[in-house]
């Protein structure tokens, strides 16, 4: 049996191994594949009858060329980048890789809001070129600090991710509510409220929701028009949530106080993206889930979606 990796890269840079496929078969591991050049694709496909794929997508047309493909898995959680009703009709699985990442992003959400309220990077920059040294004072600050204690959190979404960061913000002794799509339980100290009333209550918001038609740039004018008058803003789940320049120009005149963002809506992030000149805007490379042990996990969920899809048993379908 042929496998073949599309775009190996982001989910193996080197430190992991991908020894565990090479026992069930002929592994090709191409570390990036184009998005655009559909006649790379099928190419790199070949004659693979499973294959697995991050950010390569796979249509109607490419699936027509490629007749002995059995199995299609996705080495992440979103599986858009799959036309996943084309390959249904094929009799093709498809599956991601769910709630790997979980802890990993809730830790990332906070190293963002905790940047932002403390500076460390700005502060070890300036005691590293000499500030500290040439101080009157034993101490100063750069810019202000703000205490997160009794400041609520409001957190859009209450899936895994955002249930962790809520379990954080109640160590810090932050107030929690958040919002969702339909009811959910929770800890008496968590509190769900309408959109709206989050909006109006929170000091910091958080975002943990799918962009779909309907959370597509939920961040827009109407919505920051609610919010408080310097609101933190955390934006780790996907770019396409935020009408970015609305939020840059919200930033720029003080109403969002910060945003952290690790993601953005067009990626790789271009130079006429609006956040990247915007003022107290803190960015990230779409790195929270990319720490070496929740790769190493994503990889074995890979490796066994693929194993018990061998056995006839296939787990985390999605078509």
């Amino acid at each position: 049996m042929k496998i073949v990796v599309l775009d190996g890269y982001a989910l193996n840079p080197g430190d992991l191994s991908w020894g565990d496929f090479e026992s069930l078969g002929d592994v090709c591991v191409y570390e990036r594949t184009s998005v655009t050049d559909k006649q790379e694709i099928v190419q790199r496909i070949g004659d693979a009858e499973v294959i697995l794929t991050n950010k390569t997508p796979i249509d109607e047309t490419i699936l027509a060329q490629v007749p002995q493909l059995k199995y299609i898995g996705v080495i992440a959680t979103g599986y858009n980048v799959v036309d996943i009703e084309a390959a249904k009709k094929r009799g093709i699985p498809v599956t991601n890789i769910p709630a790997y990442g979980t802890d990993a992003v809730a830790q990332f959400t906070f190293a963002l809001l905790l940047e932002i309220v403390n500076q460390v990077g700005l502060h070890n920059e300036s005691v590293q070129q000499g500030d500290w040294q040439k101080s009157i004072d034993f101490t100063y600050q750069k810019t202000p600090l703000i205490e997160l204690k009794a400041k609520t959190i409001g957190l859009i979404g209450y899936g895994a991710i955002a249930q962790t960061v809520a379990k954080i913000a109640h160590a810090f002794d932050m107030q929690v509510i958040f919002w969702n799509h339909r009811p959910k339980e929770a800890p008496d100290w968590a509190e769900q409220v309408s959109l709206d009333k989050l909006y109006q209550r929170a000091d910091i918001i958080s975002l943990h929701v799918p962009q779909t038609k309907e959370t597509q740039q939920m961040i827009n004018q109407t919505a920051i028009t609610k919010m408080k008058d310097g609101v933190i803003l955390i934006n780790t789940a996907r770019g396409g949530l935020l009408e970015e320049s609305t939020v840059a120009a919200a930033l720029n005149k003080g109403k969002i106080y910060a945003a952290g963002v690790d993601v953005v809506s067009k990626e790789p992030m271009n130079s006429e993206n609006p956040l990247i000149t915007a003022k107290n805007c803190f960015i990230t490379p779409h790195i929270a889930w990319g720490a070496k042990e929740t790769r190493a996990r994503l990889m074995g969920i890979a490796l066994d979606n693929v194993v018990q899809f061998l056995d006839g048993q296939p787990k985390n379908v999605v078509n």
